[in-house]
């Protein structure tokens, strides 16, 4: 059963910088912070809504913030609102987000007592003159650190990373996932940078400075690095920022898309699908995929078949249902063959 969470956003709260991206009300969509009673109701009327299937595969998640960093009442207030919800015939965990140096083994200890399953980095970039470029006030070497920390207690890790910020490129992109993927974490978020009004990118993208890559260049970027962690054995939770309709009225550049990961599943499909036929050396076959997968394998206003055809491949589209999600089949006059898609 797929994973889902209780999400509680707070933004900016705890934070002892501010980050050349960082506008968390407009990425996050949260204007104020939560408070121990809304978290005791939502997670109460959440509970009695659920089977118990999906308790086990569900964790309240405090993201937005740099949550291990925010004043101590506060945190506890939280922890203890949501802890009773967990445990045996409850919800799995708690997942918190926070930032590299933000982690010592006292906080540590502090978050297993109240039931703390998952902490989540903001790595954002391994190259720490990306780092501090972006105002992020930590380095590379603290994230190791932290990580280290983190899988030595049993939490379950996740870092997090972004494409795109203000003096990187792809080879330090692919730089940080090697780096991340050296740490094993066992989820990675892949966030590419979108500039927001009023921040340090907003300045410098307006004064020339500055200039994002937009989603066309970032998609083939994303999609490499997706095919990187899957490899690697670590689920990618999430490509691309939530949707909402507050960063789309803020946002001014960069790399968003409502349907990010999509696109990237999307660039998966075409490559995989493009090596085979350049394998086989034939114009002409049939391809046959799940029918969840066909929309990826089209691609958005069917840009993945529209490639194709000025290739000169003239294909035939067949569903499927008893192929495996993310693999296609391609058939030509002589031979078949099964490809798996990496995302």
């Amino acid at each position: 059963m797929k994973h889902s969470n209780i999400a509680f956003f707070v933004p900016h709260l705890g934070c002892p910088h501010v980050c050349s991206f960082c506008d968390q009300r407009s990425i996050s969509g949260a204007s104020r912070q939560p408070q121990p009673q809304e978290v005791r109701e939502v997670c109460g009327h959440a509970l009695k809504h659920m089977t118990q299937q999906q308790r086990q595969n569900t964790e309240v998640a405090f993201f937005g913030g740099s949550f291990t960093a925010i004043d101590r009442e506060t945190m506890l207030g939280l922890l203890e609102a949501a802890a009773p919800f967990c445990g045996a015939g409850k919800l799995a965990g708690i997942r918190i987000s926070t930032r590299p140096d933000a982690v010592s083994e006292e906080i540590l200890r502090l978050l297993r007592q109240y039931r703390v399953s998952a902490v989540e980095l903001g790595a954002q970039s391994m190259d720490d003159h990306v780092l501090a470029l972006n105002r992020r006030g930590h380095t590379a070497a603290q994230t190791i650190e932290a990580s280290q920390l983190l899988r030595a207690y049993g939490f379950s890790l996740g870092l997090q990373m972004m494409t795109g910020l203000y003096g990187d490129s792809k080879e330090s992109a692919y730089h940080t996932a090697e780096a991340l993927i050296g740490c094993r974490p066992d989820t990675v978020r892949i966030y590419p940078t979108v500039v927001i009004r009023g921040t340090e990118l907003c300045r410098l993208y307006e004064a020339g400075i500055y200039h994002p890559p937009g989603v066309d260049d970032t998609v083939p970027l994303a999609a490499q690095l997706m095919q990187k962690f899957v490899q690697a054995g670590i689920r990618v939770i999430r490509v691309g920022l939530h949707a909402s309709r507050e960063l789309e009225q803020n946002m001014v550049a960069g790399a968003y898309h409502p349907a990010f990961r999509e696109l990237c599943e999307g660039e998966l499909f075409y490559r995989g699908l493009l090596e085979k036929l350049e394998q086989l050396g034939m114009k002409e076959a049939e391809v046959a995929v799940n029918p969840r997968d066909v929309s990826r394998l089209v691609g958005q206003s069917r840009r993945n078949m529209l490639r194709l055809e000025q290739a000169g491949y003239r294909l035939r589209l067949r569903r499927d249902e008893s192929l495996p999600e993310r693999s296609l089949t391609v058939r030509t006059a002589e031979r078949k063959d099964t490809v798996t898609i990496c995302c």
